[in-house]
């Protein structure tokens, strides 16, 4: 028997959490199962048209990318829109891809896109493999964000 196989096995963690930090007062790390309990759920019916597999189709669930942000309160004025406008969300994943919107395309008084954290996909939670990003009206797959580890919120800087 080979030294490997005598290991023992460490389980999966029954849970995968990310953190949400960047310019917020209320940084959180939450899981599937905070985001699913502690906001409204929506469903997005999705098709990426995956250059390499074809088509592929996909049920979500899950709370607003827009909602949980705004729960950790961004410091940008909420008053200015020119002041919201300028700020990004950046979404990493445990597979090291990553992502960057733009808060004026998820506000309600702007793009409105109804950008999921997902945590359910074609009928099954996601609370072991992690949440997800989904952005519905993608075509393509490329800013979907699997076990998101990470969302980083703030603002471009004034001065560049």
């Amino acid at each position: 028997m080979s030294r490997l196989s005598a290991q023992p096995r460490t389980p999966a963690p029954p849970f995968t959490p990310f953190t949400l930090r960047g310019d917020v007062e209320r940084p959180a790390t939450l899981t599937v199962a905070d985001l699913r309990g502690g906001w409204e759920q929506h469903r997005a019916e999705v098709v990426f048209d995956c250059a390499t597999s074809g088509p592929q189709h996909h049920s979500f669930e899950g709370p607003l990318l827009r909602e949980v942000v705004l729960d950790a309160h961004p410091v940008f004025d909420a008053q200015r829109r020119k002041d919201r406008s300028r700020y990004l969300v950046a979404v990493t994943g445990g597979d090291g891809h990553h992502t960057v919107l733009s808060w004026a395309e998820v506000d309600a008084d702007f793009g409105d896109v109804p950008v999921l954290l997902a945590t359910g996909m074609d009928g099954r939670g996601l609370d072991a493999a992690g949440s997800q990003l989904v952005v519905p009206a993608d075509r393509c797959g490329a800013r979907y964000i699997s076990a998101i580890t990470r969302v980083w919120v703030g603002a471009w800087p004034v001065s560049v």
